[in-house]
């Protein structure tokens, strides 16, 4: 339903990115990255969740040291965030990451930026253009009288040159803002000029709700436009949320399937049975689940099956009783308080 955007292709750590490859999920550690083993801990939490890609902090030579120690005891690719220290980036190709994310223009002069691309393109390893509203130049800003699409567009297009000018292509680019209207615009006029894959994401978008509601309109109003090769959900929130949010915004799209999906109704006067509750534990058994069923948990039976009849199974309230329905056809009628262990056992044998 999607006119995918088709860009270049770059491989991070045998994860592609571009093309028609699927749209990847990445989040990022909030561990001190010099602990070791926390940061490995959080990891693997993340991995388990669903994540694709990790990216960490390096602020100093202590950090960029601790990723080899990190990259050895992971399974999915590492990408070291750098600012201002060119010496930071090259440390962290020594200790074997997969990706780099700078912003070329704030970590010196040509010469320095011209050894850390050097060292990348000997390894092979892509570098992340990553633009936002908190790192625009001062000279761009005043040109643009502030933080608008065009400044961030004008911004990232300066450091792409730099990188092409160095005989360096295998670049990725994100360029986000705190805004949803601003960061569609941003990529739009972006999208339009290079031909690299989109990391996309709204930055700083807040808590757990108020982030993933930004985050959702955001993310899916530039994947609905063809744009977006792999996406960041930036959350005040413990990370493994951010893949969740992210996993939910591409299988609510039909972009990726990663396993059960849940329809369930927002009840109304007619419900008479505790709709919100089963809901919640559905969702959670659900959890366990990997095949990509759809279930459904309808309030009543006026609506329910007719509502949800592409379900594969799923449950409607009645007066103390329910209907297990298939399909939207009913194969039987239970006792409320066993309408969950049934509609259970009928989801194992799927």
């Amino acid at each position: 339903m999607y006119n995918r955007r088709i860009s270049n292709v770059v491989s991070v750590g045998g994860v592609k990115l571009g093309g028609t490859h699927p749209i990847t999920i990445q989040s990022m550690t909030n561990t001190d990255t010099r602990d070791i083993a926390a940061t490995v801990r959080q990891i693997h939490e993340l991995t388990e969740s669903g994540c694709e890609i990790v990216r960490v902090a390096v602020p100093d030579k202590t950090a960029a040291e601790a990723l080899g120690g990190i990259k050895r005891q992971i399974r999915i690719p590492l990408v070291a965030d750098i600012h201002f220290d060119h010496r930071l980036a090259l440390e962290s190709v020594a200790q074997g990451v997969d990706k780099l994310r700078l912003n070329p223009g704030n970590i010196g002069d040509r010469e320095r930026v011209k050894l850390v691309v050097a060292a990348a393109a000997k390894r092979g390893l892509p570098i992340r253009i990553g633009v936002n509203s908190g790192s625009l130049e001062k000279d761009v800003l005043a040109r643009h009288g502030g933080i608008t699409p065009a400044a961030l567009c004008e911004s990232a297009l300066n450091h792409v040159r730099l990188l092409e000018e160095l005989d360096f292509g295998n670049i990725v680019i994100s360029i986000k803002a705190s805004g949803v209207p601003h960061t569609l615009e941003a990529y739009r006029l972006i999208a339009e000029q290079v031909p690299y894959p989109m990391h996309i994401g709204i930055t700083e978008a807040g808590t757990l709700h108020a982030g993933t509601v930004k985050s959702a309109a955001g993310i899916a109003a530039l994947l609905s436009r063809g744009i977006g090769d792999t996406i960041r959900v930036s959350l005040t929130a413990d990370p493994v949320e951010e893949v969740r949010v992210a996993r939910e915004i591409l299988q609510s799209m039909e972009l990726r399937c990663f396993g059960p999906v849940l329809i369930s109704c927002p009840t109304c006067g007619r419900t008479e049975i505790d709709l919100i509750g089963m809901a919640e534990q559905v969702e959670n058994f659900l959890e366990t689940v990997r095949k990509p069923i759809k279930v459904a948990v309808m309030g009543c039976v006026v609506n329910g099956p007719g509502e949800a009849k592409d379900a594969d199974i799923g449950i409607a309230g009645g007066k103390g009783s329910g209907i297990i329905f298939a399909k939207g056809k009913v194969v039987a009628t239970v006792p409320e308080d066993k309408l969950l262990s049934v509609l259970f056992d009928e989801i194992r044998k799927l």
